[in-house]
């Protein structure tokens, strides 16, 4: 069994080594690694075989697959992600505010690593070479434990990351990844809250909850996606439809990805025959309420789970309202305060929409696909999280630091 003990040991020294490492060291060390994933892409390719081979015998859904499967090109976007971060300004040091007291002490709130950051996720090996770069840029050591889906893969993509480590003079310990499979060591390692400050899981709405439940060390929740596209009576439907199918088809496996519709009753029977011969060419299944159903007669019924679920399949629910006070009202009461989208050509509707709607991430006439720390241009994302208290949305760099107060005096005393 793994020993966790002598990772935790091994983690808080390289937490500590990590604090004399330069910003130069740091975007070599990244460039080095960026270059290895590219030249070894054959080496990646061969292990995320073996974990697609065991998805198809273990009938692995086919959405779930598409989440574990590497191909060359997304392999380069794992490279790409590496050399943007480098390429961002190093968050560490960064003097937040400063100010003096009357007592003449000089006070600086500084930008500093969160120390030890766990990271546990599921199926996508790209997380891997995402969370080291997030990571090592800001400071942070790493424990990784990924999910057994994925063992193959990550373990190749961790192994190259260290080579380019040891290839940059840099420390291998400054990620670690945890190779045991076992229940017991991830219950283990959630509660090693003596050499882990932080803990963030990455994954389905069951991998969450027991992080939530088990974990003793704080943690930093990334939210499960059921997202809206709100389409008001004052929608273009030429924008409306591609933004629909960009939402939900263009990859279904991802939080990000619409999951339901909620439609102005206005529109239904100018945009919901158009819309569904749309989603008819890419074989989504549409669920409706009875209003939907006046329109789309041969749509499945929507039941009360189908609002609050999140798909990740060819599946899209739709609601139909009154206007955009029943559509904010309708979606705070389903969403998982991630990414929602209104589509309309009326501003004061859209302000309307951007004040009530509690998410993340809400938009205005674009898709919900946006919300990635990609497209953000953060480099790449520690994950989407939609919860409110230290980071909220697409976390990159700014988000693993968290702050000190440095105080200068000459020699005062409290009276």
């Amino acid at each position: 069994m793994t020993d966790l003990i002598a990772m935790g040991k091994r983690a808080v020294q390289a937490k500590t080594y990590l604090q004399d490492i330069t910003t130069d060291q740091k975007n070599n060390a990244l460039h080095i690694a960026a270059i290895y994933l590219l030249e070894q892409a054959d080496r990646i390719l061969e292990a995320n075989k073996l974990d697609l081979k065991q998805a198809v015998e273990n009938n692995m859904s086919p959405a779930m697959q598409d989440r574990l499967t590497l191909t060359r090109e997304r392999i380069k976007a794992m490279a790409e992600g590496l050399e943007e971060v480098s390429a961002l300004p190093d968050p560490v040091g960064r003097t937040l505010e400063e100010f003096i007291r009357p007592n003449g002490l000089q006070i600086k709130k500084v930008a500093v690593s969160l120390g030890v950051i766990g990271i546990i996720y599921e199926s996508r090996p790209n997380v891997t070479a995402d969370a080291f770069a997030l990571c090592f840029k800001s400071g942070n050591a790493m424990i990784l434990k990924g999910g057994s889906d994925a063992l193959q893969s990550n373990i190749v993509i961790t192994d190259i990351l260290r080579e380019a480590l040891a290839k940059a003079g840099l420390r291998e310990d400054i990620l670690q990844l945890i190779k045991d499979t076992d229940r017991q060591v991830t219950s283990e390692f959630m509660k090693m809250k003596q050499y882990v400050d932080v803990l963030i899981p990455r994954g389905g709405a069951g991998l969450i909850r027991a992080v939530l439940e088990n974990a003793t060390i704080p943690v930093i929740e990334t939210g499960t996606g059921n997202c809206h596209i709100y389409v008001d009576k004052d929608a273009d439907l030429k924008k409306a439809i591609p933004i629909i199918m960009n939402a939900k088809t263009q990859r279904i496996s991802v939080c990000n990805a619409c999951e339901s519709l909620v439609i102005h009753k206005d529109i239904r029977a100018s945009l919901l025959p158009e819309l569904a011969k749309a989603l008819k060419t890419k074989n989504v299944e549409i669920r409706g309420d009875e209003l939907t159903r006046e329109i789309l007669s041969d749509c499945v019924p929507a039941t009360e789970t189908d609002f609050g679920t999140e798909y990740l399949d060819y599946i899209i629910s739709m609601k139909t309202v009154s206007g955009v006070e029943e559509a904010i009202a309708h979606i705070n009461q389903y969403n998982t305060r991630h990414s929602e989208a209104i589509l309309t050509e009326n501003k004061d509707t859209a302000e309307r929409f951007l004040r009530g709607v509690d998410a993340a991430c809400v938009y205005v006439n674009a898709s919900t696909r946006f919300t990635d720390g990609f497209e953000f241009g953060f480099g790449a994302e520690i994950g989407i999280s939609n919860q409110k208290l230290h980071a909220r949305g697409p976390m990159g760099l700014p988000e693993l630091t968290t702050y000190k107060y440095k105080i200068y005096g000459n020699g005062q005393i409290r009276g």
